[in-house]
């Protein structure tokens, strides 16, 4: 095997652009997201985070909106929603809502209810005000 098809097969970064560069990445999916490296209080390791930014905007930019979840925190509306994945209660941390690129998105988990993603929406509305 090649040297370029090992680092390929190897999980390499480029091997990540270039599948998610081919994936539609859409609103209310929840994908594991790389989030490091942070600064601060900024919510650390990849962990799952629901995507929030409207699809034209998914398919257009280099970047997307999301909403990291975490089954540590407890449920303190409107900071911090609880909705479910991968059938479990996990909070959604509205106040760690981020950009980031598409390359940090590994793997696409599940698609949330319409009504968990209103609810973080809505979440989100009142601590913008």
């Amino acid at each position: 095997m090649s040297r370029w098809k090992k680092k390929l097969t190897n999980g390499s970064h480029l091997m990540t652009r270039l599948m998610n560069s081919k994936r539609k990445i859409k609103r209310g999916e929840i994908w594991w997201v790389s989030l490091d490296p942070t600064q601060g209080s900024e919510i650390k390791k990849t962990r799952p985070c629901l995507v929030l930014s409207h699809d034209t905007i998914n398919e257009l930019r280099k970047t997307v909106i999301v909403i990291p979840l975490s089954s540590a925190a407890k449920s303190h509306p409107p900071i911090s929603v609880p909705i479910s994945c991968q059938g479990k209660q996990v909070v959604a941390i509205i106040d760690q809502v981020r950009a980031v690129a598409k390359h940090r998105l590994k793997n696409r988990i599940e698609v949330a209810s319409d009504e968990y993603v209103k609810s973080i929406t809505n979440a989100l509305f009142l601590i913008l005000q």
